[in-house]
């Protein structure tokens, strides 16, 4: 029977980890199921694309520290030994050992390009004082195929619930436009956008503060626009004009 995976709390409820776009946290998930006893993965753009993923949530995910990439395109979960523990008698070595090779393990544990300052720990605060290997104890939960697809439904869930726009108060504005310096009359931008049930065009708004410069630049380019000479579209007798004007 093959290995079940297994998630740290201390990792998946950090911080660090929850403050990640649903997707990225989807993929790391994905990730580390399909992973090889060390931790390796071949194929992360494969899991990336069967996921729903970007190459922005994989970007995310190594620039977090929570997955090490390799030129050859293979990917190491950096806290799998954390994660999970591998039964001797069933262990079986990644075949991408030269990979294997560059890494090193840091005081938690965690894997680390040997040759390389220790990356700035964003989640090291956190992570258990106790290092396992193969074979040991672990008390972390375990996370099979079945509670892989509850985190997607959850995933899914707060994707739906995510924060919403909330129009903005009179004060709001008004603070906004003192902060930016400009001539935006926020009376009338906040009854403008009520009147429209705050859509821009026919898309709901998102950025209250964007329209704000919206605005902004609108009045720049009203103030700034050439006023047409008046004088061009009269006719004048200058002579007579000078002579009132002297009293000659």
């Amino acid at each position: 029977m093959a290995e079940r995976r297994m998630f740290a709390k201390t990792i998946i409820d950090s911080d660090a980890f929850l403050d990640m776009p649903v997707t990225a946290r989807l993929l790391y998930y994905d990730l580390a199921m399909r992973a090889d006893d060390d931790g390796f993965v071949n194929s992360p753009k494969k899991i990336m694309r069967m996921v729903g993923a970007s190459q922005d949530d994989l970007t995310i995910l190594a620039m977090k520290k929570f997955i090490i990439t390799f030129e050859s395109g293979v990917v190491v979960i950096k806290h799998w030994k954390i994660h999970n523990y591998i039964r001797k008698d069933t262990y079986k070595e990644t075949a991408y050992k030269d990979e294997k090779a560059r890494l090193a393990f840091d005081e938690n544990n965690s894997y680390t390009l040997q040759g390389n300052v220790l990356e700035t720990p964003e989640i090291t605060d956190v992570l258990i004082d106790s290092r396992r290997a193969v074979d040991e104890p672990s008390t972390q939960d375990r996370l099979g195929k079945d509670s892989i697809g509850y985190i997607k439904e959850k995933d899914k869930k707060e994707k739906k619930t995510a924060k919403r726009f909330t129009p903005p108060t009179v004060d709001e504005v008004k603070a906004y436009c003192q902060e930016r310096k400009n001539s935006v009359d926020p009376n009338q931008f906040v009854d403008f956008y009520t009147s429209k049930g705050w859509k821009v065009g026919k898309e709901s708004m998102k950025d209250w503060k964007a329209a704000v410069r919206t605005w902004e630049t609108r009045d720049k380019k009203t103030y700034t626009k050439p006023q047409k000479n008046l004088l061009n579209n009269r006719s004048y007798n200058f002579n007579d004009l000078e002579k009132r004007l002297t009293g000659r």
